[in-house]
């Protein structure tokens, strides 16, 4: 077992992607995601198997699939292990595979696995005494507070958390501390959930008072602590002060589901009237959208619609009218842009154009447009027309289209079409393994830099990278 690889597939998203493992799982292929796992040494294929086999109560099968994983020490293939012998009821196995003590100087991660571990077995005070020491690490922090949520240990928890909080009270700006700032929203999380609201509030709004400077996550966190709780006083007080760009969101949804819609249209207009810094129109949009007032969303934020800069609301406004069904209007919105926002953004407004017609039912009459222009002039053109292929319900011409196309991107979208047919087998053997999707990937990268070296400017938009690009004809 390739360490390696395996960390290669679990950073780059690489050999079977989850979602294609999801779907064929779902549609009933759980043999082929064994064989998968076994024969292409494939991360996510030995997830999935492992979550079906366990889901069937095949236990002894699941270990099977993610020992040889397990095996290799990589900390992810552990934690999956230890989580499937648990659920097998090995639980002193499961304890010893994921002890990390013996695998030298151990990662917080490990000792986090390790913590949850000892929690499903029922040892919650082991637990937190193994975590005492690793608390400085953030992902520890965010673990232990919820590992132990519902375990009846919140005092506990609140104990072995204070001295940590109290040091980034005196001194956040100490190197190393600083770093520690979730500590504080950690703190209120659990005073919460052990029904001390109004303390949470109090120590939280302290904390976000005194620190005008400090982390956003912690401001954000506190105001949806003041929303959960219907503090509404205390929210537009943040929401009107000098945290009003990161208050803004949840004080609008609170008001909104109080049925106060018009309170938090009102306030976000007048943010905008008074150009305060911040994304207020894209709050507004959503609201409006979220109210059913299209027009008036559209209204909101056309104003941004041809500007250059990351102020510009059409895309989001695209796909939330998109996510109510509302194509038409979408669509609408791809005409009559400025020559200028046409000149750097024009091949990115036909895909969206081109996505939207497929959703809309009009996949021939975007197909047909595709087909008119220049092949030059249209990117990824066979796999957009493939798209609209299957959209118009000819999945086997779109199959035939992908099937001479090189790439992963074009394995998965073939892939994608013939688990629709159940042809699960076909449709792992056409992905490209690890190795050639590394070879694939180095390749680009290779390329890449050739060309910048030999360019005597870089535009670095990243939009031909088939790795990173959105694909706007598989939004999800």
């Amino acid at each position: 077992m390739n360490v390696d690889d395996l960390e290669w597939q679990l950073s780059n998203l690489g050999g079977v992607l989850p979602r294609i493992v999801d779907e064929i799982l779902e549609r009933g292929g759980l043999e082929v995601l064994v064989e998968a796992a076994r024969e292409r040494e494939d991360w996510f294929c030995a997830v999935g198997a492992a979550r079906g086999l366990c889901a069937a109560g095949e236990f002894g099968r699941a270990w099977t699939v993610v020992e040889p994983f397990a095996a290799s020490g990589w900390q992810p293939a552990v934690r999956v292990g230890s989580d499937v012998l648990l659920r097998w009821n090995r639980v002193e196995q499961a304890l010893e595979l994921a002890y990390p003590g013996g695998r030298g100087q151990a990662s917080g991660d490990a000792w986090r696995d390790y913590a949850e571990a000892l929690v499903r077995a029922g040892r919650v005070d082991d637990a937190i005494g193994v975590l005492v020491p690793c608390l400085r690490d953030r992902r520890v922090l965010r673990g232990l507070v919820e590992m132990t949520d519902g375990q009846g240990c919140d005092e506990r928890v609140l104990e072995v958390l204070a001295p940590i909080a109290e040091e980034f009270r005196r001194d956040p700006t100490q190197c190393g501390v600083g770093d520690l700032w979730e500590v504080l929203p950690a703190q209120a999380r659990v005073l919460e959930r052990s029904g001390r609201v109004d303390e949470a509030i109090r120590l939280l709004g302290a904390d976000v008072a005194a620190r005008g400077y400090g982390p956003r996550n912690n401001v954000e966190f506190y105001a949806e602590l003041l929303a959960r709780h219907g503090r509404v006083e205390a929210l537009r007080d943040l929401a009107t002060g000098t945290q009003k760009s990161t208050a803004a969101v949840p004080y609008v949804k609170v008001l909104e589901n109080l049925g106060r819609a018009g309170e938090a249209e009102s306030y976000l207009r007048d943010l905008i009237a008074s150009k305060h810094p911040g994304w207020y129109e894209s709050a507004l949009v959503d609201l409006l959208i979220r109210q059913g007032r299209f027009d008036d969303a559209i209204e909101a934020g056309r104003h941004t619609f041809d500007d250059l800069y990351d102020g510009n609301l059409l895309q989001s406004t695209m796909i939330l009218l998109a996510d109510q069904d509302q194509h038409s209007k979408a669509l609408e919105l791809t005409q009559g842009r400025s020559p200028e926002f046409l000149a750097e953004n024009e091949a990115w407004l036909r895909s969206n154009r081109w996505w939207l017609m497929g959703e809309a039912g009009r996949a021939r009459e975007a197909i047909e447009e595709i087909e008119a222009l220049p092949a030059s002039e249209v990117d990824d053109r066979e796999l957009t027309i493939a798209w609209l292929l299957a959209q118009d319900s000819r999945v086997e011409q779109a199959i035939a289209r992908l099937r001479p196309l090189p790439g992963n991107r074009a394995a998965t979208d073939l892939a994608e079409l013939l688990i629709r047919q159940t042809r699960f087998a076909e449709a792992v053997a056409v992905i490209p393994d690890v190795a050639a999707q590394r070879e694939e990937k180095r390749h680009f990268w290779t390329d890449r830099t050739e060309q910048k070296e030999m360019a005597p400017t870089d535009s670095g938009d990243g939009w031909g990278d088939p790795w990173t690009a959105p694909n706007t004809a598989h939004s999800e």
